[in-house]
Parts: structure tokens; sequence; C-alpha cells
């Protein structure tokens, strides 16, 4: 007799049940994605460094017109709740403490690669895609370049480009934001 097996896939809610109950904690470095409790890479000197780069420039730079958020979550809906390394948001006067940040909340995701770049380009990628993300970056540490995804069809984005150091640009909906991409790279 076959036996056959299903998985159990978890919503938002079971998610942050579980951190309600004790089961993970606030510090656990996981997200939930497509409904699985996956386990994040570790975070090296030269990621953190990239990161606080990163959240600085933008801090600085946007002032009032975006929230910078760092290793925060996002609902993308019932089964995903993603944390990118930073996400620009749509400001609010209440910095989403009644409702969690969702996709149309998004001017912005940036994910730092030092080891996790086939998980960025691949899952994260096609997730962020298909969920409605306008613009999404892979700030690759290994190759010192910045990938820009933009313009989501599907599971996955029409364009994607990469800068060096030299080159700038800007999200497309912060345009007045112009990015030097040698200030993202440690």
């Amino acid at each position: 007799m076959a036996t056959i097996t299903t998985k159990k896939l978890f919503t938002v809610d079971d998610y942050h049940r579980m951190v309600g109950a004790g089961i993970l904690s606030e510090s656990d470095r996981v997200e939930l994605i497509h409904g699985e409790i996956l386990t994040m890479s570790p975070i090296g000197t030269r990621h953190m460094a990239a990161v606080d780069r990163a959240n600085r420039l933008f801090v600085t730079t946007l002032g009032d017109s975006a929230i910078v958020r760092v290793g925060g979550s996002v609902r993308l809906d019932r089964f995903n709740e993603p944390q990118p390394d930073i996400v620009l948001l749509r400001p609010r006067d209440d910095f989403y403490v009644s409702a969690t940040a969702g996709a149309s909340d998004i001017f912005l995701i940036i994910e730092v690669a030092d080891s996790s770049l086939e998980y960025d380009q691949g899952i994260k990628a096609s997730l962020y895609a298909e969920r409605g993300v306008s613009e999404y970056w892979i700030v690759d540490l290994k190759s010192g370049v910045v990938m820009t995804h933009s313009g989501p069809a599907g599971m996955s984005f029409r364009t994607v480009r990469e800068y060096r150091r030299g080159d700038s640009v800007a999200p497309q909906l912060l345009p007045t934001c112009n990015v030097q991409i040698a200030s993202l790279l440690p």
C-alpha cells in the first residue's frame, strides 16, 4: 500500500503564534517562504557593513520620503513573510504599527548577498516578482555589483540590469535618490 505524504504549510498567523508560544524567538534567523520556515544564512562582517552603509545612505538621502527598514519582515500574502536586508517603505505616521507592510507599501527591497546569491537570485527574486514588488536590488558582495530588477511579470522581472563601481542608479519610485554603487559596497 502506497503512503501519501503532504507538507504542512504554515500561514503567517501560524508563524507568529510560534513566536508567541516560544517555539521560535524574535532572534531566530528564519523567514516564512511559501509556507515553509526557512533558516537564513549567517551574517558576516562584510554583509553587516554593507547593510549598515546602505541604511545610512538611504536614511540621510531620503529623510521623510521613505521609511528605511533594516532586517524587518514584510507580509506579501498569507504564506510569505520574508525578512529582506533593507526595505524602503511608503511613509506612514504610525510606522506600520497598525498593519504589517505589504507589497503595495514597498518602494524597493534590497538583499545583500555574500553567501546567499543563488537564493536571492532564484527563490527571492521569483517571490518578489510574483507578489508584485515593483523593484528589487541584489548587492552581490563577491562580484562587487548591484543587480536591479524591475517590472514584475509573473514569476520574474522584465528588466534586470547590472551596475558596478563608478555607476549610479535611482530607485524607480524614488527618482531623486541617486545612489552611487560604490556606496553600497564595503
